[in-house]
């Protein structure tokens, strides 16, 4: 990892990319074989992201990528009130069993692992390679391609629908934009992967019964409307350079 890392960062991220989309496609037809929900999904994951993890701390990489405490006071973010309400947003509807026991441990141990592995990735990796060329075209990629990346939901065997895996992407793709202005604009990578952690989390909780498309159109249309309007909030009151300055220091 370090050799590829030190030859080229984006060279490094892409493999990460790939080697992450990979191990949740395969795991699918694995959680059937071993007949416990999201068990091979945690085991996989949990271990990528102990080497994630081992990798970063033995490279002394925590302020580069964001795992530390933001300089900028909480108030600059509204106290991250916004944050808790999209973290809610799949319990709007109610609370339901899901799972067996097995399954929603499993679940809760992948979700918790999901949130950090995509933030470190794609924020953190994928963000901090691109940013050195050119910031605007980084914040666009990383969260786009964040996005897009919900589409392997498509042919993975999770069994999601189209239309509500394009609602996914779209609110995906919203999300990893006010995801990476939290981490340039204030230099820390630890809300962005609470959060993410969160709302993936109560996903396992998530009522669906007698929910419509329209219905969960009518949802996903407001937790879009709340994401990028905060957005604009962060972009119009915190400093430009939290991030830019961490990862000079770390160079």
């Amino acid at each position: 990892m370090n050799k590829l890392y030190e030859k080229s960062e984006l060279n490094f991220t892409i493999t990460c990319i790939v080697i992450y989309c990979v191990l949740q496609s395969l795991a699918y037809p694995l959680n059937e074989l071993i007949g416990i929900e999201y068990s091979a999904s945690a085991i996989f994951c949990i271990l990528q992201t102990v080497i994630v993890f081992c990798f970063i701390q033995k490279n002394r990489l925590f302020e580069c990528y964001g795992l530390c405490k933001s300089s900028v006071p909480a108030g600059r973010f509204l106290y991250y009130v916004p944050l808790v309400i999209l973290a809610s947003g799949n319990l709007w509807n109610g609370v339901s069993a899901n799972y067996s026991s097995a399954g929603t441990v499993c679940r809760i141990a992948c979700m918790l692992c999901v949130g950090f592995l995509e933030e470190v990735i794609f924020r953190g990796f994928l963000f901090k390679a691109l940013a050195k060329d050119n910031i605007k075209t980084a914040i666009i990629i990383s969260s786009v391609t964040f996005g897009a990346g919900h589409l392997v939901n498509l042919v993975n065997g999770s069994g999601m629908e189209l239309a509500d895996n394009l609602c996914q992407v779209v609110f995906a793709i919203a999300v990893g934009f006010l995801f990476v202005m939290l981490f340039y604009r204030g230099g820390s990578l630890l809300p962005c992967i609470i959060t993410h952690s969160a709302i993936n989390t109560a996903s396992t909780f998530a009522n669906g019964t007698d929910i419509t498309l329209e219905m969960h159109m009518v949802h996903i249309l407001i937790l879009i409307v709340i994401t990028v309007a905060y957005t604009l909030i962060l972009i119009k009151s915190l400093p430009k350079n939290q991030c830019a300055n961490t990862n000079d220091e770390a160079q």
